[in-house]
């Protein structure tokens, strides 16, 4: 059976579970919270983690915080940072809207961890959170978290996938097939180029992340309840961003504003419209591969992606492509994900959002996600399909939108009427404009030569 201990706090007397490094705040908020059974990542708890470490060293360098008690709560700061004691922080999503909850969480656990460790009698309200306010220390936690996560994990991410769609464009300059506009047979393009329009895409996304982390490591820590800093020293927020910066080797800087980045979380949005624009991208990029690998008989089959489960519990033999529909599903949650941010961007009255939880989620499971579906498109899809030349050589052949590169020498209508016979009769361009035209067939298969057509005119 599980054994309790008696915790107080500003309200009264709580049951805390004896193993709990928690106390009084967190199992208020455990017992009140029984909405979801959804946490934040840990990812944002060890940033309130690193917040707690780099705002003790700076209280110790102000003089306000005795050394011994800023180390031992620099030393459970660092643990949890580590990835200890994960369990400790069980506060549901759907909370306070400040986050008071899961600071107080943090707070408590450190003050257990740094009383067991130092012997001293260390406060969470205030030692651990001397100088802070839940209200800075939250919206910092969503900025510090998010710009790690973007540039740690999210942007190697997407060079590695850029990196995996060049390698497999190089070997197919050669490779000629026909391009699509509007699903249907327009004029033909290099795999090459049409690969690398992909990354492209990938590296538009990525400049996008990199032109953001600047607001992002400009950080509201120091502004206290709304912005004014009460209770904190005035040199609090340049001294707290320096040790952050020397702890993480990432220059951050005091917000110009931190009164800006209390009351609001436009910086929150717009790092979530970022993250839409990407699984945008990535959403068109993984039904391009759909499409090109359908099949293989009665579809595009135009690559082979490779298999990797049976595809169907009825038909042997099916092989779908579960990757691209797997980063469909997680561009999808994205996406949703930022409406849910920027209705919660909306959700503040005067000088405090009051969703920074949902906010923190949504934020921080969007790159989550899309640095995995990089990784996966990467690694489980462009590393290893096949590019099937011969039925791409044979459709290129036979698509009658080549006429096109005849409109300056013959007309727009005669091309058109090329086109339609070559459709009726399904014989090859080459062949239908021989018979309608009074160019040479010399002069038909230079016009007409799919790989020229792919380059722009003055490079033919």
């Amino acid at each position: 059976m599980q054994e309790y201990r008696i915790e107080k706090d500003s309200m009264g007397e709580v049951k805390v579970p004896e193993d709990a490094l928690y106390g009084a705040q967190t199992q208020r908020a455990i017992d009140n919270f029984k909405i979801s059974e959804l946490t934040l990542p840990f990812a944002f708890i060890r940033a309130v983690a690193l917040i707690k470490y780099c705002a003790a060293e700076a209280n110790a360098h102000l003089g306000l915080l005795e050394q011994a008690k800023a180390d031992a709560i620099m030393q459970a700061a660092l643990e949890v940072f580590e990835g200890r004691w994960q369990a400790q922080f069980p506060v549901d999503v759907f909370q306070t809207g400040s986050g008071t909850s899961t600071n107080m969480n943090v707070n408590e656990v450190l003050a257990t961890l740094a009383n067991k460790a130092s012997g001293l009698k260390i406060h969470p309200n205030d030692d651990v959170n001397m100088g802070q306010s839940s209200n800075d220390v939250i919206p910092t936690a969503i900025q510090l978290s998010a710009s790690r996560r973007i540039s740690r994990k999210l942007m190697p991410a997407l060079e590695h996938l850029c990196n995996r769609i060049e390698e497999r464009a190089k070997e197919a300059e050669h490779i000629v097939k026909t391009g699509r506009t509007h699903l249907m047979d327009a004029m033909p393009l290099t795999v090459a180029q049409e690969f690398r329009a992909w990354a492209a895409q990938i590296k538009q996304a990525a400049e996008r992340f990199e032109q953001l982390l600047p607001q992002l490591r400009a950080l509201p820590q120091g502004g206290t309840a709304i912005g004014t800093g009460i209770n904190a020293h005035p040199q609090f927020r340049a001294t707290f961003c320096k040790s952050l910066s020397d702890f993480t080797e990432i220059s951050y800087t005091p917000a110009e504003n931190p009164f800006s980045q209390i009351a609001a979380q436009d910086i929150a949005v717009a790092t979530a419209g970022v993250n839409s624009s990407l699984a945008s991208a990535m959403m068109k990029i993984s039904n391009d591969l759909r499409w090109m690998n359908s099949g293989p008989l009665a579809g595009l089959g135009e690559i082979s992606l490779k298999a990797l489960q049976p595809g169907s519990s009825i038909m042997p033999g099916k092989v779908n492509p579960v990757i691209p529909e797997a980063v469909c599903m997680a561009c999808a949650q994205a996406m949703g994900n930022q409406t849910t941010v920027n209705i919660a961007g909306q959700s503040g009255n005067f000088q405090l959002n009051v969703m920074l939880p949902v906010i923190a989620y949504n934020l921080l499971q969007s790159i989550e996600l899309l640095t995995h579906s990089a990784l996966a498109l990467a690694d489980q899809c462009f590393a290893t399909l096949t590019i099937n030349e011969n039925k791409l050589s044979e459709t290129v052949s036979r698509n009658p939108i080549l006429v096109t590169a005849l409109n300056p020498v013959i007309g727009y209508n005669k091309a058109a009427e090329i086109a339609k016979l070559g459709y009726q009769t399904e014989r090859p361009v080459i062949d239908v404009a021989a018979e309608l035209t009074d160019l040479s067939r010399a002069e038909l298969e230079k016009l007409l030569d799919p790989k020229t057509l792919t380059k722009p005119q003055q490079e033919s």
